[in-house]
């Protein structure tokens, strides 16, 4: 039913098997997505408050995994506080579902007013240079947000997608982060075809803060513990003559926007790995501090530990 291969561009036409009553659920939940992106955000965001509490007894294992991820980061923070955070996370991460329609279906003159992008001159001085760019980006609730805003602004990217088991939601993913130009590939794709499309002029995101294994990866401080970081960024922009631009973005206001800050280029040419591995989990500190409360705890990213100590999840 989907068309893609390991390199080349991920395609997902529309199949008529798509409309098997087996997939009438998933069906209905593209059309409640649809639904409320016509629904004001403010009231998006009441809305999200009861959802929250009812969702929270349901999410018992990633609101563990985001409980080990706080305490291990914010040792110093009360149980409290960060229980206190936890729901705020699920608050964002419901409101975040109920509005993503709006990407895939408002219009450009609406989206344009409920994204805002701080720091363009540092993009623009890219591309007069003839560079893409690598923006470093942490696992945040509004990424989509940021790729749809940037897209916007005629700037070529590429996207890395993770294969849905629905087709139908597979098919809606696809639909809506290609709606403003780019090309998506699949995740497993590989470094070559990265650097390939950005040696093309095609700009992309990368998040750091995964936890790709202890084999491969440097542990660095991250927060108040150690982190397993990949520290391959600067090869990346090496090899393709890219620059590498940190970007946080986050739902700020009484309406929800969307605020995509840009920063500096980052000096990668003469670091060793574990010089890397150190700046990465500084920029990823400072970037997720901007909105503490908006970016994915639930994820492992704490899954491989140093020798000796125990594991977290």
């Amino acid at each position: 039913m989907d068309a893609h291969t390991a390199q080349g561009p991920y395609r997902v036409p529309f199949h008529p098997r798509m409309l098997h009553p087996r997939y009438w659920l998933d069906w209905l939940a593209v059309g409640l997505l649809a639904l409320f992106a016509f629904v004001p955000p403010s009231l998006r965001r009441l809305l999200a408050y009861p959802l929250a509490r009812l969702l929270k007894p349901l999410c018992r294992k990633p609101v563990a995994v985001a409980r080990k991820n706080l305490a291990s980061c914010y040792p110093h923070w009360s149980a409290a506080k960060r229980e206190r955070l936890i729901n705020q996370l699920l608050v964002t991460f419901v409101c975040t579902g109920l509005g993503l329609g709006e990407l895939a279906l408002r219009r450009k003159s609406f989206l344009s007013k409920r994204i805002e992008i701080d720091g363009l001159a540092h993009l623009e001085a890219a591309r007069a240079e003839g560079k893409a760019v690598v923006f470093l980006v942490p696992h945040m609730f509004a990424l989509e947000y940021a790729a749809a805003g940037l897209a916007m602004t005629g700037l070529p990217m590429i996207g890395m997608i993770k294969h849905h088991r629905s087709p139908v939601l597979n098919w809606a993913a696809y639909r809506q982060r290609l709606r403003f130009g780019g090309e998506l590939f699949h995740r497993d794709a590989g470094m070559p075809t990265i650097v390939r499309q950005l040696k093309q002029g095609n700009s992309l995101f990368y998040l750091p803060d995964q936890d790709h294994g202890e084999h491969c990866s440097v542990f660095a401080p991250f927060f108040s513990c150690q982190k397993a970081t990949l520290p391959v960024i600067s090869r990346i922009a090496r090899c393709s003559d890219a620059v590498v631009v940190p970007l946080s973005v986050g739902f700020v206001g009484t309406d929800g926007r969307a605020r995509i800050q840009l920063d500096a280029p980052l000096p990668l040419a003469k670091l060793d790995k574990d010089e890397e591995a150190r700046l990465l989990n500084q920029q990823m500190e400072r970037l997720i501090g901007r909105h503490p409360d908006q970016y994915m705890w639930f994820l492992k990213i704490l899954k491989s530990r140093p020798l000796g100590e125990p594991k977290l999840y």
